[in-house]
């Protein structure tokens, strides 16, 4: 469905791109976190791969998917690849207490090419 949802957002409000953050929660700790990016002009349909999460902090979670999203596309990455980061850069926010995401850009891209695990590790 959320290929539909997409789509429809797109259509409905000329969006090039459209982004849909997936979580799944298990319990008020733990959570599965993953994405999908939508572009339009190529109608591709990205999915990310999903990180188990033990959350320490949610609170700046959401912006930090979208600055990933936004230094990922700016920097030329492709649908995938942007939301690889975007995902990993997020999931990496969650196990840091605080708004702020104290990662570097080596930091995201590492986790985002790594293993597939989807484990993070600090």
């Amino acid at each position: 469905g959320y290929k539909s949802v997409a789509k429809q957002l797109a259509d409905k409000f000329h969006f090039e791109k459209v982004a849909i953050t997936l979580r799944e929660s298990h319990s008020a700790s733990d959570n599965g976190w993953s994405a999908m990016l939508y572009d339009v002009a190529t109608n591709e349909y990205a999915f990310s791969k999903k990180y188990e999460l033990r959350i320490v902090d949610r609170v700046g979670g959401g912006d930090s998917f979208g600055g990933g999203l936004i230094y990922a596309l700016l920097s030329g990455k492709n649908t995938q690849d942007a939301v690889e980061f975007a995902v990993a850069a997020s999931a990496l926010k969650h196990s840091i207490e605080g708004d702020f995401n104290m990662v570097t850009v080596s930091e995201v891209e590492k986790l985002a090419g790594g293993d597939g695990s989807g484990r993070i590790q600090r």
